[in-house]
């Protein structure tokens, strides 16, 4: 695949993308350093070589354990793999499913309670071995946009490229929101009740990024108050935006 392909067509997945490419300050986010994706568990052994071609070294699980449980990650204990898993949103739920942005609701609960899984992923991917970094959820939309909406704004991406790059998830997973929905369905669950979890709409984005601004002023003192060092955002910093 061309190195400046910001989606890879992988077999079993639907929404892994390259960070590369975008505008940051004077320069851009550099090609195939870091990827953001959905559920990897559809993989076989093709698709693995696929993303082992294009050089992912470090596979970084967003996931719960039940989501582990049931749908193991194919690259645990690969020998040639990096694997972590950190499980990102531990004991939070979404508010009342009947009022306002259920997702920010949980997007600013994350950065408020989640203070040592935040720094653990960030630092994972700062002090990750060279090679390409991969970081996934399920659907690649919550706790991976959430990530990823914290590299790019420490790249100095402007808010507008990273709402950009937040909705692209929404046309990317459109075909797993389906077999989502349809295995809810199955279960007998409540699926207008369901649905405002599978948003993904630029405004809850952007309310989380001014959230941030407003009570930290910037990404990097965000970063720096839940325990971040200066050497792992410098680190952040060149795998995405030096020449390696």
């Amino acid at each position: 695949m061309p190195v400046s392909q910001r989606h890879l067509p992988v077999p079993g997945t639907f929404n892994i993308r390259d960070l590369g490419g975008y505008a940051a300050g004077p320069g851009e986010t550099r090609w195939r350093r870091i990827l953001r994706a959905d559920g990897l568990h559809h993989l076989d052994e093709v698709g693995m070589a696929v993303l082992m071609r294009e050089g992912v070294t470090t596979v970084i699980d967003l996931r719960h354990d039940h989501e582990l449980e049931s749908r193991p990650n194919p690259f645990h204990a690969h020998p040639a793999i990096a694997y972590h898993n950190v499980s990102l949103f531990e004991r939070l739920a979404p508010g009342d499913l009947s009022a306002g942005d259920v997702l920010l609701d949980l997007y600013i609960q994350a950065l408020t309670t989640r203070h040592a899984a935040l720094s653990q992923v960030l630092t994972l991917i700062a002090e990750a071995p060279q090679g390409v970094v991969l970081f996934h959820c399920t659907a690649g939309k919550d706790r991976t946009g959430l990530i990823a909406a914290l590299l790019l704004a420490l790249a100095g991406v402007e808010t507008e490229t990273i709402l950009d790059d937040y909705a692209l998830t929404k046309r990317m997973i459109a075909p797993l929101l389906d077999r989502l929905i349809a295995e809810a369905e199955e279960r007998g669950a409540d699926i207008p009740a369901l649905r405002p979890l599978l948003a993904c709409e630029p405004r809850t984005m952007a309310a989380t990024i001014s959230h941030i601004g407003d009570n930290h002023g910037s990404v990097e003192a965000y970063l720096l108050a839940i325990g971040l060092t200066d050497a792992t955002i410098a680190a952040l910093k060149t795998r995405l935006l030096e020449d390696a």
